[in-house]
């Protein structure tokens, strides 16, 4: 008894000890968050990548506990539902979030303006740029006519209350959205687009410190003099999503994928080629949904395949790898709608990838028509040496083996007999 008390208490004690220690580690990071200056870096092109990667940023300066949010940007735009990921991350986070654009020589186009003009604080740097925001394909070409006119209203309406929201100049957002307008830091703080201007991050905490700022409805007096910068660097998870949300990598990865299946199902057992195939193609598709695939590209590209296993199969005098060639072609240019794939690339690519599906389907054809090299089928037509008179049966030599023969008539030592047959282990030869 008295030993089941000590290990009572002292479970208890240490019970009590681990209480306090996450107790005072939680209040430790409590009170190092709230001397914090979050510092996010948004630079490139946005996309879904790019977003979900401010947005774990916005959720980690909301766990840490940090004053402010900075997101410094450097943008020429991007897709408008990545776009607006970011702008309600920003909407709807509890910590307030400021948006720089800088440094010098940076700027805000197309989506930036409205990831802008949704902060709560916003600020450039000297020498940058806002606007350009009329919608536009991914490849940088006006959208038809008729389908404009309804993106265009429909993105004008949504600057427009974000603008009012932050109580910025909603006519002049409209504006970089309907004439793609562009003026520099100095105009937009004029026309109210923009808060104020700051050299650098550390000029930028100390111009806002006693704004106040409406944050999910409530007034926060912002108190960032002297914060501790931390930076949010991209992950590799980020760094990877982003990468391959070019349409020249995603191009790249189909086609590895593509050859990699294709190999494996001319020689299957092969297993790595298929596996490389497999893991290129699913981060190809991830990439699709990024950009404009034109289906009628990815189709062509398919029907190559198709055409090159056929091959295999049919006897075609090349015809089958020729049309092959010329689809995988035309699919590779049709492939992504108003998106540049470098033409550097793309031709190197296709001829290699297609001079590939040749050869493998070459090879494999001459495999397929080839006389079998072993078993039943690989004796049958061979020609041996007689090492026991036949008569009817006797020993012959033959494919590197001596086997039990039989023939219709006599035939003496050292003659040469060719396989007929089989029946067991036993040959008929002639």
């Amino acid at each position: 008894m008295p030993e089941n008390r000590t290990s009572q208490h002292f479970l208890k004690i240490l019970a009590f000890v681990l209480s306090v220690s996450v107790a005072l580690t939680w209040i430790y990071g409590e009170a190092k968050g709230a001397d914090q200056a979050f510092i996010i870096e948004l630079e490139g092109s946005i996309n879904p990548g790019t977003a979900m990667y401010v947005t774990r940023g916005l959720e980690k300066a909301d766990k840490t506990g940090a004053r402010v949010a900075v997101l410094r940007l450097d943008t020429p735009g991007g897709l408008g539902s990545s776009m607006r990921t970011i702008i309600k991350a920003i909407l709807n986070s509890p910590v307030p979030v400021v948006v720089w654009v800088g440094p010098r020589g940076a700027g805000a186009a197309s989506a930036g303006v409205m990831i802008t003009v949704a902060a709560h604080v916003a600020a450039m740097a000297p020498g940058t740029n806002i606007g350009a925001a009329h919608p536009v394909t991914a490849g940088g070409k006006d959208i038809g006519k008729t389908m404009s006119e309804k993106v265009v209203n429909d993105m004008a309406s949504y600057a427009r209350g974000i603008a009012r929201e932050k109580n910025r100049n909603g006519e002049w957002v409209e504006k970089a959205i309907r004439e793609s307008v562009s003026i520099t830091s100095e105009e937009a703080v004029k026309k109210h687009v923009v808060d104020l201007i700051a050299r650098d991050i550390d000029e930028l905490l100390k111009k806002i410190d006693g704004r106040t700022v409406t944050v999910k409805g409530k007034e926060v007096v912002l108190k960032t003099a002297g914060l501790e910068k931390v930076y949010y660097h991209q992950g590799f998870r980020d760094r990877v999503l982003r990468t391959i949300s070019d349409p020249n990598i995603a191009y790249i990865l189909m086609m590895i994928g593509l050859a990699g299946l294709y190999f494996e199902l001319s020689h299957p057992g092969a297993i790595f080629p298929g596996v490389v195939g497999g893991i290129s193609l699913i981060l190809a598709f991830y990439s699709f949904q990024t950009l404009p695939v034109n289906y009628a590209g990815l189709l062509l590209i398919i029907l190559a395949i198709i055409f090159f296993i056929a091959e295999i199969k049919v006897t075609s005098y090349g015809m089958l790898s020729l049309g092959g060639l010329v689809s995988l072609t035309l699919g590779s240019i049709m492939l992504f709608e108003n998106v540049r794939v470098s033409l550097k690339l793309m031709m190197p690519t296709v001829a290699l990838v297609g001079g590939f599906f040749v050869i493998v389907a070459a090879l494999a054809f001459r495999a397929y028509r080839c006389k079998p090299k072993s078993g039943k089928e690989g004796l049958i037509g061979e020609v041996g040496v007689v090492k026991e008179k036949l008569d009817p049966e006797g020993l012959v030599f033959v494919h590197g083996e001596y086997w039990r023969a039989t023939a219709d008539e006599p035939v003496e030592e050292d003659e040469r007999v060719e396989v007929t047959e089989m029946d067991g282990l036993t040959l008929r030869v002639r």
